[in-house]
């Protein structure tokens, strides 16, 4: 016997509908920002200020520049059509989680005086999401787009080791552990099929 669950995929066009939405609101944010001279920039995160535990929550929706959001643009929107494709729910609390890990890591760890913002702890989170989601759910499916995702994507790694100092490792680096911590977090729970 097979226990199906109520939940239903979202489907790759209604998935690519939200992610578009999702950036052309970063999109708007930024244009925002520009015309105001960079005062939404202020809501990035400021390490160890309890003051600035909030903007833990508003960071990865703000970037420093158009470039910076160009960046993040395409590997956001391809790698959370690939998140999102099972569902709203999912995505939504594996975001939720994501967000926090990456931003209370790079609260706990940047180094003072910086202020860090920008949806790449979202990328990172999206990439360890998706590689691991397969294994955490006994899904051969979703193994195999992990693998495609690993072979496409595998050199961002690059990015959570400290070799920059404009980019923030951490953010990156948390943000990629949150996704992992998500995809085990959120797995499905179906009594597995009998035989």
């Amino acid at each position: 016997m097979s226990a199906q669950g109520t939940r239903k995929p979202l489907g790759i066009v209604s998935a690519a509908a939200v992610m578009a939405v999702f950036v052309g609101l970063l999109w708007i944010l930024e244009f925002a920002d520009e015309a105001s001279g960079g005062r939404l920039d202020t809501y990035g995160i400021s390490p160890r200020d309890p003051a600035e535990v909030p903007d833990i929550f508003t960071a990865p929706f703000l970037h420093a520049s158009a470039e910076h959001l160009s960046a993040n643009s395409i590997p956001l929107f391809v790698l959370g059509v690939i998140a999102a494709i099972r569902g709203l729910g999912k995505f939504f609390a594996a975001s939720v989680i994501i967000i926090f890990v990456s931003g209370t890591g790079v609260w706990l760890t940047a180094p003072t005086g910086t202020v860090t913002l920008g949806a790449s702890g979202l990328v990172f989170g999206y990439f360890g999401y998706v590689l691991l989601r397969g294994f955490a759910d006994r899904r051969p499916s979703d193994i195999v787009v992990g693998v495609i995702v690993a072979i496409l994507y595998g050199s961002i790694l690059w990015g959570v080791l400290p070799v920059d100092p404009a980019v923030s490792w951490q953010g990156h680096l948390f943000g990629l552990a949150g996704g992992i911590g998500a995809a085990f977090m959120l797995r499905d729970r179906r009594p597995r099929e009998l035989r």
